[in-house]
């Protein structure tokens, strides 16, 4: 889904980030992962693409980017992964708000900023991940990650806006009301040279994700 606050309030993008996982960032990472897929027949995290399922690719994306540690909001499915701290949001019908209160309130007292990624988007890469959290690391308190100068996910927000993050998050806009309430805070932090935001939604997204996938899957192993 397209983000509908204004990306020209956006800061300047920050393509000069040094790649690399940071030596040291206090940032949490958080997956959305409670849906339904009602358009896919079957909830998104169980989906399987490359041997792994999206829950797994989730969570590895905000693993090799550098956070810890990793929690998973779940739902419509129970899922439950090593090393990862699980919070079930019951009221998951209601829309990605409620996992993103959930998951905010999940977070341990003791970092000092959150990555939130979506399940469903396993083109975006860990480089992603790790860019956003030097953009903190140098001052940023909000990023989002862009592609082609288009804000996507993942986002990262500073410990100091979560409870504003939370009060925002109705329905199935997540961080966006936030976002749009606090362009002035916003570092629009280029990623479409080491990744992409598409979603998968239904059967077809699925076999045309799953295609890249297997494309980019292989040329890792040859790297």
């Amino acid at each position: 889904m397209q983000p509908d606050y204004n990306v020209g309030a956006l800061a300047a993008d920050s393509t000069g980030v040094p790649a690399g996982q940071p030596e040291h960032s206090d940032v949490a990472g958080l997956l959305l992962a409670a849906g339904q897929g009602s358009r896919l027949g079957r909830p998104k995290a169980l989906v399987e693409i490359g041997g792994m399922t999206l829950a797994e690719r989730g969570v590895a994306l905000l693993r090799a980017g550098g956070a810890d540690p990793i929690i998973m909001v779940t739902g419509a499915a129970p899922v439950s992964l090593p090393g990862v701290i699980t919070a079930h949001n019951p009221a998951w019908q209601t829309g990605m708000g409620s996992s993103l209160r959930e998951g905010l309130e999940t977070l341990p007292a003791d970092r000092e900023a959150v990555v939130i990624a979506l399940v469903d988007q396993p083109l975006i890469g860990p480089e992603a991940v790790r860019r956003l959290i030097a953009a903190f690391t140098t001052g940023a308190e909000v990023a989002v990650a862009c592609y082609a100068g288009q804000p996507r996910n993942p986002v990262l927000i500073a410990r100091a806006y979560w409870a504003d993050a939370a009060a925002a998050a109705e329905g199935d806009a997540g961080a966006r009301g936030f976002l749009r309430a606090r362009k002035d805070l916003v570092v629009a932090v280029e990623c479409g040279d080491v990744g992409r935001p598409d979603d998968l939604d239904t059967p077809e997204d699925m076999v045309r994700i799953a295609a890249l996938v297997s494309d980019a899957d292989a040329l890792t192993d040859q790297a």
